[in-house]
């Protein structure tokens, strides 16, 4: 049998190019040379060449991130193109990287998630005090204001004074024209991925420390090495683990997922907060996703290889 023809798709044009270009370059370095024939591709430049290579790819993986990569979009291209690709397909793409949306299916599927107001570009944004008064009754404080379709922590900002919110709005605004206004809830945060298409995995689950510096973990304690600490399997007891990973398992089939994913959680005196699901994990050996898995006996080219065969499995 020969070599497979992967795709290996990074880059994209949203906020997120950084992360996926470097991401790209470490799956490319861990995939099996033996076992793939690999051609990389960056949509931001790339997308005629990936249509005129169609006929001669056998799967696609896809290391993208935001908008214009994990929310469906080169999903339907590659469907069209009949390429294969890991991961969640257009529906389950573009309703996780909604958090609006993921939030409703959450609330639907009886998935604990914090309190929230929803906000458009085309609501009227009063200045005045009655309406910031309004979400603060109803939310408390501190409130995390962040975009509806962004990823790693992009436009969010965590606000502990009234006066501060309308800022927070038109910052997030700048990135979106949907944001959510959260409860803030101070706890303890972990992640749980999941692996497979029918039959679920639940990966063991991470706790994650940002830096004393960092308030949250926002972009730089995500991808500044050593600013967070990362411990898998995390400190908590057994029924705890057990209902992250039911949640994680629960967030993958409410949102329609395929492959893999890897929800994000709140622990908070016993009670477990979903805050979002991530269909395209940070793909790097040190990434969350990858971490987990090595704990749960998958080395990073073992994962990827899991992923592909996932992909060409449907």
């Amino acid at each position: 049998m020969g070599k497979i023809r992967l795709a290996l798709l990074s880059g994209g044009d949203s906020s997120e190019r950084e992360v996926s270009l470097n991401s790209g370059k470490k799956v490319y370095e861990a995939l099996d040379k033996g076992k793939y024939d690999i051609v990389r591709y960056d949509p931001q430049n790339d997308l005629k060449k990936i249509v005129e290579d169609a006929s001669s790819i056998d799967v696609a993986l896809l290391i993208l991130h935001g908008p214009n990569g994990e929310d469906g979009t080169v999903q339907g291209l590659l469907d069209l193109l009949k390429i294969p690709y890991q991961g969640a397909g257009v529906l389950g793409s573009a309703l996780a990287m909604n958090k609006l949306a993921s939030k409703k299916m959450y609330e639907m599927a009886n998935i604990p998630t914090p309190p929230y107001i929803a906000f458009s570009k085309g609501d009227k944004l009063k200045t005045d005090s009655s309406q910031a008064d309004a979400w603060v009754n109803r939310l408390g404080l501190p409130i995390v204001v962040k975009p509806v379709c962004a990823g790693s922590s992009v436009g969010m900002s965590i606000v502990k004074k009234e006066a501060d919110i309308v800022p927070a709005i038109e910052k997030a605004l700048q990135f979106d024209n949907t944001l959510l206004l959260e409860a803030y809830i101070k706890g303890v945060e972990l992640t749980c991925g999941v692996l497979g298409n029918r039959d679920l995995e639940a990966l063991p689950v991470i706790e994650i420390i940002p830096g004393k510096e960092y308030e949250f973990f926002d972009y730089n304690a995500k991808y500044l090495k050593g600013a967070t600490e990362e411990i898998c399997p995390a400190r908590i007891d057994d029924t705890i683990r057990d209902m992250v990973q039911e949640y994680a398992i629960a967030a993958h089939r409410a949102l329609f997922l395929k492959g893999y994913s890897r929800s994000d959680m709140i622990l908070s005196d016993g009670k477990i907060y979903l805050l979002e699901t991530n269909t395209i994990p940070g793909m790097t050996a040190t990434s969350l996703y990858p971490q987990s898995a090595q704990v749960a006996g998958y080395s990073f080219t073992q994962i990827l290889d899991k992923l592909v065969s996932l992909a060409m499995e449907i």
